[in-house]
């Protein structure tokens, strides 16, 4: 494949947007309006939905500066989306009609940032222009809170995240030793911790809260919500209300479940709160290392692709260089990322299942460092203002 490709490229968004996942927007933006052989730079209107629907936004015409401002904008500021394409073997429909798009916006770059399910879009759309022969390169740039990406250290948002996890249950666990006595399950905290990387056992958790509680009179339970029993039915009540464009299922409301069920059992007070969509769009909790890394994670698949790679997702190395935390970014096959889930290690989680080892805070601890520097405007948050003009 020569080096040397001249034409567009467009960038998409996908699946649950993180606080800074449009710091990997405006790094592969900047880094496309930078590269002298991309000669148009368009934004995806809600994922691959907006090239199916030839609904582009014309990134060369926003004003610079509001560019800058996505490294502190949270949400997925181009669009999102949960659209499975088929497999093109199956159906080609979908194919064709993003090939009829490309070539007629002489796209030759395709950026898409996003989780699992991304990366096999990313990585069928490589195969089938592939296939037919249209040379076109294909980036995938990780995004995700739940930091389940396979074959990365870790993904952008998931530090933001776990930081603002980390700061509401120290605000939590303040507010509730303000009583006398009183119980508060809660969707992270430092008594006990609860993964679906082991199978839940009500009778155990009972146990587990019933000895915290009568030693210290209160609780704070963190409880994942893809916790399930030993048969594999999840412990949510809302385990099968509703599922995602890519059939998993959406949970909720297992915090007030297990509140009830505590309240009902102890005759203790006790509060269910859900972090929900809030850890995902804390902008101003963010970690200053993973906005820089989002934002070196999209520019590295601008200057890959430029340079003729193709095919590949930008993903984290972790090294330590003179005792300092330092991130390195290669490159995997999409096909060996798509679709992968990876766990929570088994050997940092205790051996009663309801904690984690110090070998979880070593690794995630040099990830939520550094306080953004951010932009306002009446003391309130500056996020950018894109005027999305489309292209025609």
């Amino acid at each position: 494949m020569s080096n040397q490709l001249r034409g567009a490229c467009i960038f998409g968004q996908s699946g649950g947007p993180t606080s800074v996942i449009n710091a990997s927007a405006y790094g592969v933006i900047r880094a496309a309006l930078d590269a002298e052989c991309i000669t148009k730079v368009y934004g995806a209107a809600h994922g691959i939905k907006g090239v199916l629907e030839d609904k582009l936004y014309v990134m060369d015409e926003e004003d610079p500066k509001e560019l800058e401002l996505l490294l502190h904008t949270p949400s997925s500021e181009l669009g999102s989306c949960r659209y499975k394409i088929a497999d093109p073997e199956k159906d080609d429909s979908d194919y064709k009609r993003i090939l009829e798009i490309f070539k007629k916006y002489n796209v030759r770059y395709f950026f898409y940032n996003g989780g699992n399910d991304s990366m096999d879009t990313c990585n069928k759309i490589s195969r089938y222009m592939e296939s037919v022969g249209y040379e076109c390169r294909v980036m995938g740039v990780p995004k995700t809170i739940d930091n389940d990406l396979f074959g990365t250290d870790h993904c952008p948002g998931f530090a933001s995240a776990a930081k603002y996890i980390a700061t509401s249950c120290m605000e939590i666990n303040k507010d509730a030793r303000v009583y006398d006595n009183g119980m508060i399950e809660f969707g992270s905290g430092p008594d006990l911790i609860y993964l679906p990387e082991y199978d839940f056992d009500m009778d155990r958790f009972y146990a587990d809260v019933e000895k915290i509680y009568a030693k210290n009179g209160k609780v704070l339970i963190a409880v994942s919500e893809g916790i399930h029993y030993a048969d594999g039915s999840f412990v949510s009540e809302a385990k099968t209300s509703a599922t995602d464009g890519f059939g998993h299922a959406q949970l909720g409301g297992l915090a007030s479940l297990l509140a009830s069920l505590l309240q009902q059992r102890t005759g203790a007070k006790v509060r269910g709160i859900e972090l929900s969509l809030l850890q995902r769009c804390g902008a101003h909790l963010a970690s200053q290392t993973d906005i820089d890394e989002a934002y070196g994670a999209g520019k590295e698949a601008v200057l890959q692709a430029v340079n003729g790679v193709s095919g590949k997702m930008v993903a984290f190395k972790r090294d330590t260089v003179d005792g300092k935390y330092v991130c390195r970014f290669v490159l995997l096959p999409l096909d060996s990322v798509a679709n992968y889930e990876k766990k929570v290690p088994l050997e940092w989680i205790n051996d009663e299942h309801n904690g984690l080892k110090k070998e979880f805070i070593d690794y995630v601890l040099p990830l939520i460092q550094g306080e953004p520097k951010l932009p306002l405007e009446n003391s309130l948050p500056r996020y950018a203002r894109l005027k999305k003009v489309l292209a025609k």
